[in-house]
């Protein structure tokens, strides 16, 4: 077991890391309008598409997967044993960014990264669910939830119980980050990949 100092920082790190906004900082070099000011207002990368530039929108998915995974390994390398922490910070660091008055990402990249490094057997599993239910439903957002949803349940089944637990805290911000998509999924008004918004 870590401790508690180690897991605080290894806390601190993933969100510092985490709270790095990409797609803010991509799309203000590009010369678009402040991110925040359409769509959803969120600064991950299916906001960065709106702004029809798919370039932008591919980068922010890597940068803000790729700080995931930066979080873990740092973690790993300097207070091994506090992963899941580090991951769990780079969530709530991307989510819930200070600098930007805690107004951040829904996260689905970024837990991406996390789950690639902590249990990549699960994450193969899951980019499989994402592809199918997008495939199916051409809804991002209900892909994301898809996929998100089943990562603790697929890491419990293949027996990676501890990142299962992370994973089901991380599941619980992502969804929550998504409410205004759940609720546009109920009411049946929620955008289809290509569709006019």
């Amino acid at each position: 077991m870590p401790s508690q100092v180690d897991a605080l920082y290894a806390i601190a790190v993933g969100y510092l890391l985490g709270s790095i906004p990409f797609g803010l900082i991509l799309t203000r070099l590009a010369g678009t309008e402040d991110l925040r000011s359409i769509g959803s207002g969120s600064i991950g990368a299916t906001n960065v598409l709106r702004t029809g530039r798919k370039g932008l929108a591919a980068a922010t998915v890597v940068l803000d997967a790729g700080k995931g995974v930066a979080a873990v390994l740092l973690a790993a390398r300097l207070w091994p044993g506090t992963e899941g922490y580090a991951a769990v910070g780079a969530i709530v660091g991307h989510c819930f960014p200070a600098w930007l008055g805690f107004r951040g990402g829904k996260g689905f990249a970024t837990a991406a990264g996390v789950c690639l490094v902590l249990a990549w057997p699960v994450m193969l599993v899951c980019a499989v669910v994402w592809a199918a239910v997008l495939a199916i439903g051409r809804i991002s957002s209900l892909a994301s939830l898809g996929a998100i949803v089943a990562a603790p349940v697929v890491a419990w089944l293949l027996e990676f119980d501890e990142v299962a637990v992370v994973l089901a805290i991380i599941a619980l911000i992502v969804v929550f980050q998504h409410r205004g998509n759940i609720a546009r999924l109920r009411a049946g008004t929620e955008a289809k990949i290509g569709a006019p918004r």
